[in-house]
């Protein structure tokens, strides 16, 4: 296990891992100079020198790139690049010039600042093999655990019922799905994690009418899916999920006996068998829960849907509900084991109008709902203009 406090990293990246540069200077009038580090920074530092001072900013880096503005009187004639080799490290600010009026260093990869940043760790984040950890992480786990321990026991219940009678009893796999809720519900009133979620009239309107639908939404924290299913609420729902989740211990098993429709994306045979489980749910009157996108998106911004995502409720004629989810990965990122803070207050969730499936293609669909999502979020979770 590894500790990484945010003054001993601080230390470390500027006395012992000094880096040294490469100068490649540029054949414009303004002189603008690359930094091209020699030795890797130390993950989780990158340098911001103003002429103000230094300051220090933390997130994963691998180049750096610097920029220095000042006036030249004439132009260079050679179009060809000369290259020299800084004969110190970069070990602190240098004095400041009065031809330097702005120098800057910047992280040429973008990268989500909730997700790495060490300085929003905290004192007491430390890191293990499964991810980072801090007091809050540590509770949550806790809770999750002794909470999923009265789960497990009714799960192994519901285990024996269904052998014994066959699967005859409880054929819709309704009492899973009502335990598993309680589990959800329980935990995130515990730990301050029960997200604000908006248009709810919309849901009460759509329940009124008897409807079921797909939910489908973005997702970028493992949050997303007890947010999903506090905001579906009470009834009985599947989650199509990654065939990989059953192989987590509890989660797995509840999402075997609950009905819920696992996808195995390198057998084609299973998928058509999974499709006709999905169609079939709808049909019976059961709401089914999907992530279009496949996986968690890093960044936090929305990554392209997966082809054939909304197929499902297309063949069926079932309307879709597109949910946006707001800052789940603030609160749970995706380098974290738990989440680092309470989503209350800082996550929300919501719901758009149904869109219907009749009449349309499924791209036609899947571009409908897509907008509907990206509507509801905020700026930083919008995929950028060439996704």
């Amino acid at each position: 296990m590894k500790v990484y406090p945010i003054a001993i990293t601080f230390i470390f990246s500027i006395a012992g891992q000094s880096t040294a540069f490469t100068v490649l200077p540029s054949s414009t009038s303004t002189t603008t100079t690359t930094l091209v580090p020699t030795h890797v920074v130390p993950s989780g530092v990158a340098r911001s020198i103003t002429s103000h001072g230094f300051s220090s900013k933390h997130g994963p880096t691998t180049a750096l790139s610097l920029t220095s503005t000042s006036t030249s009187t004439s132009a260079l004639a050679s179009t060809s690049t000369t290259s020299s080799t800084s004969s110190s490290s970069l070990l602190f600010p240098q004095p400041r010039r009065k031809t330097l009026h702005h120098l800057t260093a910047t992280a040429l990869s973008p990268m989500d600042d909730s997700s790495s940043s060490s300085s929003n760790k905290g004192l007491f984040t430390f890191q293990t093999k499964f991810g980072y950890l801090n007091p809050f992480a540590i509770y949550y786990g806790l809770t999750s655990i002794l909470l999923g321990l009265p789960w497990f026991v009714v799960l192994t219940m519901c285990q024996i019922m269904y052998k014994i009678t066959n699967n005859a009893w409880d054929k819709m796999r309704r009492v899973p799905i009502f335990f598993s809720h309680i589990w959800g519900v329980l935990l995130l009133r515990l730990t301050r994690s029960y997200p604000t979620v908006e248009g709810m009239e919309i849901l009460d309107k759509f329940y009124k009418e008897g409807r079921t639908g797909m939910f489908v939404a973005n997702h970028n924290s493992w949050m997303d899916i007890p947010f999903m299913g506090v905001t579906v609420g009470w009834r009985n729902y599947k989650l199509i999920s990654k065939a990989e989740l059953g192989k987590v211990p509890i989660l797995g098993k509840a999402i075997a006996l609950g009905g819920h429709v696992m996808v195995d994306r390198s057998d084609r045979k299973s998928q058509l068998k999974t499709l006709k489980m999905g169609m079939q749910w709808l049909k019976d009157g059961v709401h089914l829960c999907a992530f279009p996108e496949g996986t968690r998106s890093k960044t936090g911004r929305l990554l392209p849907f997966k082809n054939g995502a909304f197929k499902m409720a297309h063949k069926v004629g079932a309307p879709i509900v597109p949910l946006s989810i707001v800052a789940s990965g603030k609160a749970h990122p995706s380098d974290w084991m738990f989440p680092r803070m309470k989503s209350h207050g800082v996550c929300k969730v919501i719901v758009h109008e149904p869109i219907e499936s009749e009449g349309r293609t499924e791209e036609e669909l899947a571009e409908l709902v897509r907008n509907a999502i990206i509507d509801g979020l905020p700026e930083d979770q919008r995929p950028l203009p060439d996704e």
